[in-house]
């Protein structure tokens, strides 16, 4: 008998595929397999072949990127790795050195009032007495 002699009579496709969804009562070797069963292992097969290949790829993206930094340093164009810290270095010594020009401003200002109230202290000291 062909296929095609099945899938052209409806009813007789229906009769063997409900046969093949009973239980065989054959040698007793094992559980009976349904078609139902099959198909959700082959679900369930399927969707973990998926979730591996995602891993896979995402395993695959992490080594790329791993080799490729471990490439970049070896070839001695990447940054060094304390870059991080030289930069804070700079920051603080900027920062010091803006400190250390707001004080030298401060200073300034007290030297240069101090040098104006010494010139007015000499010239009243320096000036004749008032006659009268």
């Amino acid at each position: 008998m062909d296929r095609t002699f099945l899938y052209r009579h409806r009813d007789l496709l229906e009769q063997v595929h409900a046969l093949e969804a009973l239980p065989r009562n054959g040698a007793g070797i094992g559980p009976a397999v349904s078609r139902a069963s099959l198909q959700a292992d082959l679900f369930n097969a399927q969707q973990r072949a998926a979730r591996m290949a995602a891993r896979v790829q995402q395993l695959e993206k992490r080594l790329s990127e791993a080799l490729g930094e471990q490439a970049w340093r070896q070839s001695g164009l990447g940054a060094p790795d304390d870059i991080d810290a030289l930069n804070q270095r700079v920051v603080t010594l900027e920062q010091q050195v803006v400190d250390l020009r707001l004080q030298l401003e401060e200073r300034d200002d007290e030297l240069a009032a101090t040098r104006a109230a010494n010139r007015e202290l000499m010239l009243r000291v320096d000036a004749p007495p008032p006659t009268r």
